[in-house]
């Protein structure tokens, strides 16, 4: 007998929409699919529908069964291999989710970065969770993947328990806080910036990194903050940010709170993490680089970092199981070190773009890529680190110059 109920027990089957289930079920018992034809088949229909393309049913053509199946997969390989095109895609805002606010008094979450691997050059950067979950909707976002994504969740008594961790004041740190949530988007909600003003003033060795998507800089502007802190901003063209990155700030509005804080007199940053590659891609992104030049002083910008979509498998089971519309998953993916990511040439062809229109801030602004393959550097920059460990330190380096500079400004005025 039969038995469908089982073979579609480990498949997206229930995320595709009532007709399209139908259909899948109807041939499904015609065709005696397998579980693991089952398995293929319901992946490629969510992402088709999720990228707003032609259903199963529209594709589907009579035939042997083997014949059948590779048509859809060949179909689902063109599109998914080609760069996609955000021209009338629409998202469905309404699937936008809901949060809710929680506190736990618990220790701070203060290690190594998660993703630092010897298989891919990292800067070993120290993370620091002051908030759990993030109240915007990025659809690659691996967030999602670690925490219940519907309740942001802080930490109390935070600038006790930041003021007791144990730094070393002989070492040299560089720490960020946009790993577990956006480091901006509450502003001093849970006295968080406080704590971490404190921190940044109590430690003179430690460089902090506020990583956002967010304009909400009201509180550094209206509050001194130590030098040591750099506020860093996450840029794509508006159309990924309209697309992609639901309900955080515009590029203009982030671009506008950078220049804010740049024109405060202290360090900014800018990350183009993830890129993406899509119809177009080229043109919007050198909007943004010569903007960039055109606006912000580079001694007053201590990095820019380059970066591709990258997804663990948690992540794609989470998008397929809530199908909503992006298009984030229609590209090639393949291995990159345990992970899924684009093919090295379309990563250097982008990373190559980005540091020659930048060229006006080569040796003035710290370059860099994160979680990128060894053997991009040289292609991209022209040289390479030998290891983790020399990229660590050329960074903080480049970082303290730029912090000593401001320190100096500061004291003659």
């Amino acid at each position: 007998m039969y038995d469908f109920e089982k073979k579609i027990k480990n498949s997206f089957f229930d995320s595709l929409e009532e007709k399209e289930q139908e259909f899948v079920k109807k041939k499904a018992y015609e065709y005696r699919l397998t579980a693991n034809e089952l398995k293929q088949l319901t992946d490629m229909a969510v992402d088709l529908a999720m990228w707003n393309e032609k259903s199963l049913q529209e594709l589907w053509v009579e035939g042997p069964k083997k014949e059948v199946l590779k048509k859809i997969k060949e179909h689902y390989d063109r599109i998914k291999n080609k760069p996609k095109s955000y021209d009338n895609f629409q998202i469905d805002k309404e699937k936008t989710h809901k949060i809710r606010f929680a506190q736990s008094d618990k220790k701070l979450g203060f290690g190594m970065c998660p993703v630092a691997s010897p298989k891919t050059r990292c800067c070993n950067l120290w993370t620091l969770d002051m908030v759990e979950s993030c109240g915007y909707d990025c659809s690659y976002c691996s967030i999602q993947s670690f925490y219940n994504e519907d309740t942001i969740t802080f930490n109390t008594n935070l600038k006790e328990k930041l003021l007791s961790l144990d730094i070393d004041p002989d070492e040299i740190y560089h720490i960020g806080t946009g790993q577990s949530s956006d480091s901006l988007m509450w502003g001093n909600r849970g006295g968080v910036l406080e704590a971490l003003i404190a921190f940044a003033k109590k430690y003179p060795n430690v460089i902090l990194e506020l990583k956002t998507k967010s304009d909400n800089v009201t509180y550094l502007l209206n509050h001194d903050y130590p030098e040591n802190i750099i506020v860093t901003w996450s840029l794509n063209p508006q159309t990924i940010v309209e697309k992609e990155e639901r309900l955080t700030a515009s590029l203009q509005e982030r671009l506008s709170a950078a220049k804010k804080i740049h024109d405060k007199g202290r360090l900014v940053g800018f990350h183009f993490h993830p890129m993406v590659w899509y119809d177009g891609w080229k043109e919007e992104y050198d909007a943004i680089f010569d903007e960039l030049i055109k606006t912000f002083d580079p001694n007053l910008v201590a990095l820019v970092s380059l970066g591709t979509l990258t997804f663990i498998k948690p992540v794609i089971k989470k998008l397929r199981k809530r199908a909503m519309k992006s298009k984030i998953l229609q590209m090639p993916l393949v291995d990159a070190a345990g992970k899924l990511s684009y093919p090295l040439e379309i990563k250097e062809q982008m990373f190559r773009f980005t540091y020659d229109s930048l060229a006006p801030w080569h040796g003035k602004v710290f370059f860099y890529m994160c979680m990128e393959d060894h053997s991009l550097w040289k292609k991209v920059f022209g040289y390479e680190y030998p290891t983790n460990e020399s990229f660590e330190l050329d960074m903080k380096y480049s970082y303290l110059a730029k912090i000593k500079a401001l320190q100096n400004v500061e004291k003659k005025s």
